[in-house]
């Protein structure tokens, strides 16, 4: 039955040329139909979805790299971030082709369906809303960061989170992705700029601005560094993490014209996202050292990082606006399912789109104030969430459509075997990291680094 079903689905690789026949089973199978008459989501080009990949991951992760590196060396943490790079665009091409066989599939709940049952789907379902949730959570950190640094932490930490959550419920309720990604360039811009200013403005100080001003100190840049376990698995987290936000892309890819297009805006995505990354945190480490600020943009002295935050400021709400929608867009479509209001103007169809956005938005605003350090945040979404999500699963998948492998040729063994590797690798970073980012989370209450949940203290130092 499965071989049948994967003969039948090999159609999904043919070229452009499609036969009509064959271009109309694949609109049958996909969620969002082409219509004249209701909505229409159908209508993001690969250059918008571009944009809209590039702004998913280019945001929280650029401004904790810097700190991996200080924990992994300026060597190991170069290697770490494009071996991640490589590592996750060719675990999304493995998602992407699944969904071109299966175009049923908004999600990676409904990826999850097809190889393992509803279980499996309601698992990794959860997996995914609490992923969105905490990175939407990091967006509204990064917001409070930037409005106390600008106003010298003028009100309390958490007013700045509440303003924060409801901007980003805000926009983050604009329906469809054709319209969001508008806001990516903006975006994405805002804070590709915001990271420039501060990497130039690392250069030309004398001394990182967070060391002291006067004598002798260390710097701490070194290639090659032994953080011990807890803190290794935090920094290698983090660096994977900063590029494993893929599987926010399926929803994109359900929203474009053209499904079949998802590698071209991936490649560029991944190309310039891996690329920045690479230059931007190793000139900041190199010139901070152990000094780097969390979130980066701080680094450079209190007039840069007014400066930075003033710019980045678009670009962190509009983080958080995708991550919400991200999230709240597979919820609605969960909710609605096949129903008519998925695709209808009725009540239904908004009280489910504005009661999603506004639920998770709660919830990621109670756990931004519990977990006020940014980098423990990002952290935390790699090891519970994009560990099974971005490396387990995607194993699971390739198995799952390759099982014919395991009794081919040597070679085929051997790709298969490797495939059974990262399952295996998923799980290992879901204890290992988890285990390193708790143990890290603890430590900062005991010693005071976090004060308590929900607290006035100012998160950008400017105070």
């Amino acid at each position: 039955m499965q071989e049948k079903e994967q003969a039948k689905s090999h159609g999904a690789y043919d070229s452009e040329q499609a036969s009509p026949r064959v271009t109309a089973l694949e609109e049958d199978g996909e969620v969002f139909k082409r219509t004249d008459s209701g909505i229409n989501f159908r209508k993001v080009g690969w250059f918008n979805a571009t944009v809209i990949f590039t702004k998913i991951l280019f945001a929280t992760g650029v401004l904790s790299l810097p700190s991996a590196l200080y924990s992994l060396g300026a060597v190991g943490g170069s290697i770490s971030i494009v071996a991640w790079g490589l590592f996750n665009t060719y675990c999304f091409v493995i998602l992407g082709n699944f969904r071109m066989k299966h175009p049923h599939c908004h999600s990676i709940a409904d990826m999850a369906e097809v190889a393992g049952g509803v279980i499996a789907k309601e698992v990794t379902g959860l997996l995914f809303i609490i992923a969105y949730v905490l990175v939407t959570g990091s967006g509204i950190v990064g917001v409070s960061t930037a409005l106390n640094a600008l106003s010298h932490h003028a009100t309390c930490t958490v007013w700045w989170s509440l303003l924060a959550t409801v901007v980003i419920v805000a926009t983050a309720s604009i329906r469809k992705l054709e319209h969001v990604g508008w806001l990516s360039y903006v975006g994405f811009l805002s804070i590709y700029i915001a990271v420039l200013i501060v990497v130039i403005g690392v250069t030309v100080r004398d001394r990182p601005a967070a060391a002291p001003q006067e004598g002798p100190y260390e710097l701490g840049y070194v290639a090659i560094n032994n953080p011990g376990f807890a803190a290794g698995m935090v920094a290698s987290c983090t660096i994977f993490v900063s590029s494993a936000g893929t599987s926010a892309f399926l929803p994109v890819i359900s929203e474009m014209r053209n499904p079949k297009d998802y590698k071209k805006p991936l490649y560029y995505c991944m190309t310039l996202v891996t690329a920045s990354y690479l230059a931007f945190s190793l000139v900041v480490y190199r010139w901070c050292g152990m000094w780097v600020a969390s979130p980066s943009l701080g680094s450079a002295g209190q007039t840069i990082k007014m400066v930075s935050y003033g710019v980045a400021l678009i670009g962190l709400v509009v983080s958080g606006t995708l991550y919400l929608h991200v999230g709240s867009k597979y919820l609605f479509v969960r909710i609605l399912g096949k129903s008519r209001h998925l695709q209808s103007n009725t009540v239904v169809h908004w009280g489910t789109w504005f009661g999603s956005n506004i639920v998770l938005g709660a919830l990621a605003f109670i756990l931004a104030s519990a977990i006020p350090i940014f980098n423990y945040l990002i952290a935390l979404v790699g090891s519970v969430c994009f560990a099974p999500l971005a490396m387990s699963l995607p194993g699971w998948l390739w198995l799952y459509d390759h099982g014919h492998y395991r009794k081919g040729s040597l070679t085929q063994k051997i790709v298969y075997l490797l495939h059974c590797g990262l399952v295996l690798l998923g799980l290992f970073f879901l204890v290992g990291a988890t285990y390193g980012v708790v143990e890290q989370i603890v430590d900062a209450y005991a010693t005071g680094l976090i004060g308590s949940a929900f607290s006035c203290a100012d998160n950008s130092n400017s105070s």
